[in-house]
């Protein structure tokens, strides 16, 4: 269809984008010099923000496409780039005729962004189409740790009976002091992760190294400044151990590693080596 519509000896294409974040914001753009809304997404105007060319190729080579732009106040910041919103963010570019009272999309690339680097009031980059699946493993390595991640499809727990929500009274770097009438238990949530549900944060997410009762240290310190009584989202954590796994969660039938299966050296092992 798009092929038939730029065969045509005069055209009035312009390109647009969709992109998603993983909290569920959605922000469209164009290259056309006003706002227009097709199917229902308003596209802000942004004749800054252009792909480069895209490049089909035989085989099955990754890339072909940046994207470029320019950081506006309202939509991509460098205060959220730099606090990871858009990580992963999925990101569709189509054609649209501007011309129409109703127009349509035509799909031309569907992806995620890779890793986004500004400088300055410009930011770019690199787009991971389909393709870029071909480099993943197809079948997973061993490992003696469970290699799902905690409350996923494969390890089949249901993920609300290990949440908790919780006010932050205080902050000192990545370490949060957790409101004293919510009790977490002896390390309950060490290797778990939290999620803020208000204030600058709101959305964001941090792995937690250690919890020790109200004390909760965060991998990195929260991007923005914590007010008392900040709510945030707690899951359990666990140590991928199969003794964990089984004693703890009752779960040992979805364990994903070889907790028994020999390492390496066994190899080395012949009569009489100590």
């Amino acid at each position: 269809m798009i092929s038939e519509i730029l065969a045509m000896p005069v055209t009035a294409q312009s390109y647009g984008w969709r992109l998603e974040r993983g909290d569920g914001v959605t922000l469209g753009f164009t290259s056309h010099d006003r706002d227009m809304l097709v199917d229902g997404l308003l596209l802000q105007a942004s004749p800054g923000l252009e792909p480069t060319s895209i490049v089909d190729r035989m085989g099955f080579e990754q890339g072909g496409l940046e994207v470029r732009g320019a950081l506006t106040a309202d939509a991509l910041t460098p205060d959220d780039i730099a606090a990871g919103r858009w990580d992963g963010a999925a990101l569709d570019i189509f054609s649209f005729d501007w011309t129409l009272a109703e127009p349509a999309m035509h799909m031309l690339a569907s992806g995620t962004l890779g890793t986004i680097s500004y400088t300055g009031d410009r930011f770019e980059t690199v787009f991971n189409g389909p393709a870029a699946q071909l480099g993943q493993s197809v079948a997973p390595f061993s490992s003696p740790t469970c290699r799902a991640n905690f409350c996923d499809k494969a390890c089949g727990l249901n993920r609300r009976r290990f949440l908790t929500e919780v006010q932050i009274q205080s902050s000192m770097g990545s370490r949060l002091l957790v409101d004293p009438s919510t009790s977490l238990g002896v390390e309950q949530y060490t290797y778990g992760t939290l999620r803020w549900l208000e204030g600058q944060n709101c959305g964001l997410t941090a792995d937690i190294v250690r919890q020790q009762n109200g004390e909760v240290d965060l991998a990195v310190p929260p991007e923005y400044a914590i007010l008392t009584a900040t709510r945030a989202e707690l899951l359990q954590g666990c140590d991928k151990t199969i003794a964990t796994c089984a004693d703890r969660f009752g779960n040992a039938v979805n364990f994903r590693g070889e907790p028994y299966l020999p390492g390496n050296d066994l190899l080395t092992r012949y009569p009489g080596a100590n």
